[in-house]
C-alpha cells in the first residue's frame, strides 16, 4: 500500500528506458581486423557476442532500475503495524485533610500532614502514566493541582498548604463538601477511570443523618471510587466506612508511618493498571526498498569500473 499511489504513473519513465536498452539496435563500425572467421587463417567462425551483449544490456538497466526504486520510495510504501498495547488512564484526585488536628504526631519523627505527604509521594511513583490532581480541604476546600500526568504539580504543592500555614476557614474538617468538590473535578474528564483518595484524621458532622450514603451513592454513579486512609489512634467513623466501601473502595486505619505506606502500596494492587488494546495503524515501509536500491547501485558501480558500452 502506498500513501501515494498516483506518484506511481512515473514508473511508465524506467519501463521505457529499459524498452529502448533491449530493443534498441546500436551502430556497428567496420574495424581492419573483422573479419567473417576467427583464428590466424579463419579456422571457424565468429561467435554472436550474445553474453557480452547481455551483461552490458543488465549493466544499462541499472539506472531505470534505480529511477524505479526512487519512484516507489517518493510512493510512500506503507504497511499495516501490528495493534500495540497502551496503558489505561487513571485519574486520581487526593483529597488532603489540612485541619489542625493534622499538625499531631505520628510515629517518631513528624506529624499526620508529614506522613501523608509521604505516603502521597511514593504512590506518585508507583502509578506512571496516570493523572493527578490535588484538594486541600478544611471546612473549606482547595483545588490546588488540576489533573494532570506530571506529579511535580502535585509535590510541589506540599510545603504551601501546610496545616500551620492554612488560612482559619480551613481550621475545621468537613468531608463531605470537599468530597463533592472532588467529584467535580473528576466528572470533569470523559477518558479514564476515577480514583478518590481521601485523607484525614477528623470526624465530620456533613456526614450524618445518612449524608454519607446520599454521596457514596453519587459517586458509584459517577463510577468514581473512593479510599479512605484514616490517619489516627482510634478506627475510622462509620460515615467514612459507609462512603468508602459503597463506591467499591476501601477504608484504612494506619497506626503508623510505614503502615500508611503500605496502605497506598495496597491501593496501589487494588486498582492495577489496565491494557487497552489499540488499533492496528500504517506506518512507514521503506527498508524493503532501500535494500534493493542499495543493491542496484552498488552493482551498477562495479559494472562502471569493470564493463562498460563502447563502440569498438
Amino acid at each position: 500500500m502506498f500513501a501515494r499511489p498516483w506518484l506511481l504513473l512515473l514508473l511508465v519513465l524506467p519501463l521505457l528506458h529499459l524498452f529502448w536498452v533491449w530493443q534498441r539496435r546500436g551502430r556497428r563500425i567496420a574495424l581492419p581486423f573483422d573479419r567473417a572467421t576467427d583464428g590466424p587463417r579463419g579456422s571457424g567462425p565468429r561467435g554472436s557476442g550474445w553474453f557480452v551483449r547481455a551483461v552490458l544490456g543488465v549493466g544499462e538497466s541499472m539506472p531505470a532500475l534505480l529511477l524505479a526504486v526512487a519512484v516507489l520510495l517518493l510512493a510512500l510504501p506503507q504497511e499495516l503495524a501490528a495493534p500495540k498495547q497502551k496503558r489505561a488512564l487513571t485519574n486520581i484526585q487526593f483529597c488532603l485533610d489540612i485541619s489542625g488536628s493534622m499538625t499531631a504526631k505520628f510515629g517518631s519523627k513528624g506529624t499526620r500532614y508529614d506522613a501523608a505527604v509521604e505516603a502521597i509521594d511514593d504512590f506518585l511513583g508507583y502509578r506512571q502514566g496516570d493523572s493527578f490532581g490535588l484538594t486541600f480541604f478544611g471546612n473549606n476546600y482547595l483545588h490546588w493541582a488540576p489533573l494532570t500526568t506530571d506529579p511535580s504539580a502535585v509535590r510541589c504543592a506540599f510545603p504551601f498548604m501546610r496545616p500551620e500555614n492554612a488560612p482559619p476557614a480551613f481550621g475545621g474538617t468537613e468531608i463531605g463538601k470537599a468530597v463533592l468538590g472532588c467529584r467535580e473535578v473528576l466528572t470533569s474528564r470523559a477518558e479514564g477511570d476515577r480514583m478518590l483518595i481521601l485523607i484525614t484524621d477528623g470526624y465530620s458532622s456533613d456526614l450524618d443523618n445518612g449524608a454519607e450514603m446520599e454521596i457514596a451513592k453519587r459517586l458509584k454513579k459517577d463510577g468514581i471510587t473512593l479510599f479512605a486512609v484514616n490517619i489516627q489512634e482510634s478506627d475510622a467513623v462509620g460515615q467514612i466506612v459507609n462512603l468508602a466501601r459503597t463506591t467499591g473502595g476501601e477504608v484504612f486505619n494506619p497506626d503508623d508511618p510505614n503502615a500508611l505506606r503500605e496502605v497506598f502500596q495496597h491501593i496501589d494492587k487494588m486498582t492495577k493498571a489496565k491494557l487497552e488494546q489499540g488499533t492496528p495503524e500504517m506506518v512507514d515501509w521503506f527498508f524493503p526498498f532501500c535494500i534493493a536500491g542499495l543493491s542496484v547501485l552498488g552493482v551498477y558501480v562495479l559494472m562502471q569500473l569493470w564493463l562498460r558500452y563502447t563502440p569498438w
